[in-house]
């Protein structure tokens, strides 16, 4: 994210990343169970099949129109999380969730997934509907040095009703990145 809030330069987040950023996501990757992420963030930062061979990524999508012939998708490790009203994908060895009808019911759907590290990687809507539906724990927040002065896209997408109360758990600069650590306060 840059100084000024925005998720996105030219169309995509790589501008705002940098060496130790990936690697933190890196690792971050190679503890979770299962990663989950919008059908946009994946079309848009052309997401690939991860390294770990057993990981596996969830693509939410509202419609289920999703180009299923990718890499991510043709190696095995893409799903689909789309409502049980959403159309059978065009290619039926893909494996989807299904929860909710009309809209992902995320607390239905992440109910539904191995393990309990989940990582989401986004995008905004995606981040704002785990928000609003009361699911993220942590925020592992990378702030670049840089101000994209645009409007584009923010780290929540929409406003949440009430404020969740995180910690500061984790502080690490380098190169003049932050990485931040908040973990939810649960009362």
């Amino acid at each position: 994210m840059s100084l000024d809030g925005s998720t996105v330069v030219l169309g995509n987040s790589r501008a705002l990343s940098g060496d130790a950023d990936r690697s933190i996501l890196i690792g971050l990757r190679s503890l979770a169970d299962v990663i989950v992420v919008g059908s946009s963030t994946v079309r848009i930062d052309d997401y690939g099949p991860p390294s770990r061979k057993d990981l596996r990524v969830g693509v939410v999508s509202r419609t289920g129109n999703v180009d299923l012939t990718t890499p991510l998708f043709t190696s095995g490790a893409g799903f689909l999380i789309i409502p049980e009203d959403a159309p059978e994908p065009s290619n039926p060895t893909v494996t989807c969730i299904r929860a909710g009808r009309g809209s992902v019911d995320f607390a239905a759907a992440m109910s539904q997934l191995d393990g309990t590290f989940i990582q989401l990687e986004g995008g905004p809507g995606l981040n704002a509907s785990m928000a609003h539906a009361d699911l993220i724990d942590e925020i592992n927040l990378t702030i670049s040095p840089n101000i994209a002065a645009n409007n584009e896209t923010r780290l929540l997408s929409e406003a949440l009703p009430i404020l969740k109360r995180f910690t500061l758990s984790h502080i690490l600069e380098e190169d003049g990145f932050l990485f931040l650590r908040y973990t939810r306060n649960k009362n």
